[in-house]
C-alpha cells in the first residue's frame, strides 16, 4: 500500500451503510482519500471515526473525513453515490451542481420492497440512467457494484463476483474499472448506460437465488471472454 494518499479524493455520498463503508474501506486501503458523505453530516463523522479505528487497529494510516452530501460531492474528483433507491432522487438533485464536470458511479439499485425478488426499473430504464436524466450531459454517468455482497468488502474477504461496469462515455468506463481494480475486484466494460437495467436487475435475480438456496454472497462471473 502507498505511504502518500494517490491525489484523487472519492466523494461516497450516503456512505454510512453497509456498501459505503464497505468501498470506502477498500479505496482508503488502497490510498485513495475518501470523503464520506451523508444529509446528516454527524452520521457521516461516525462512520468516518469508525473506519479510522479499524485501519489504528491494523497499524495503517487512512485518509477518511467525514462531512454532508454536497461538501464531499463539492470537494471530489469522483463520487460514488451508495443510497437506497427511496433516497436517490432526492440526494442526487441537493448535490446537482456540485457534480458538474465529473463522474458520479452509480452503485443504487431499484429495488422496490417487498418484492425485492422482482427485477423493477423505473420509467427511465435503470437507477444509473434516471440518474443522468436528473443531473444532466455536464455529468458522466457509470453504473458498478451493484451485484457485490458487501458483508465481505469490509473485512478483506475474498469476493467471487466480477463487476459490470456501464456508462455514458468509454473514458468514464476505464476511469471506474480502475476504482475496481483498486477495491480487489475483476470489473469488466459492459458498454453503454442503456446496459445499465440488465445489470440492476440481475440483483433481485441474486437475491432471489441467496434466499432460495440459504446463500448470502451470489454473484456473477464472466467465462469465456480470453482473459
Amino acid at each position: 500500500m502507498p505511504n502518500q494518499p494517490i491525489l484523487l479524493t472519492i466523494a461516497i455520498l450516503g456512505g454510512t451503510g453497509k456498501e459505503g463503508k464497505g468501498l470506502a474501506y477498500r479505496w482508503a486501503k488502497a490510498g485513495y482519500r475518501i470523503l464520506i458523505g451523508s444529509r446528516t453530516p454527524e452520521k457521516a463523522l461516525a462512520t468516518a471515526q469508525e473506519l479510522e479505528t479499524l485501519f489504528a487497529r491494523i497499524s495503517t494510516t487512512a485518509h477518511i473525513e467525514g462531512t454532508s452530501n454536497l461538501d464531499a460531492a463539492s470537494k471530489a474528483d469522483i463520487a460514488v453515490l451508495t443510497v437506497p433507491y427511496a433516497a436517490h432522487r432526492e440526494t442526487l438533485e441537493s448535490v446537482k451542481s456540485a457534480l458538474q464536470g465529473k463522474i458520479l458511479v452509480d452503485v443504487t439499485v431499484p429495488l422496490v420492497p417487498p418484492k425485492v425478488t422482482r427485477a423493477q426499473m423505473p420509467p427511465a430504464g435503470s437507477a444509473a440512467q434516471e440518474a443522468r436524466e436528473i443531473l444532466g450531459k455536464g455529468v458522466e454517468v457509470v453504473s458498478a457494484f451493484q451485484n457485490i455482497s458487501y458483508e465481505h468488502i469490509l473485512h478483506d474477504e475474498p469476493i467471487e463476483c466480477e463487476v459490470l461496469v456501464c456508462g455514458t462515455s468509454k473514458e468514464a468506463r476505464a476511469e471506474v474499472l480502475k476504482l475496481v481494480e483498486a477495491v480487489g475486484l475483476t470489473g469488466w466494460d459492459a458498454g453503454p448506460i442503456e446496459n445499465s437495467m440488465v445489470v440492476e436487475g440481475l440483483t433481485s435475480v441474486l437475491i432471489g437465488i441467496n434466499k432460495q438456496y440459504g446463500s448470502k454472497q451470489a454473484g456473477i462471473r464472466i467465462t469465456g471472454a480470453g482473459r
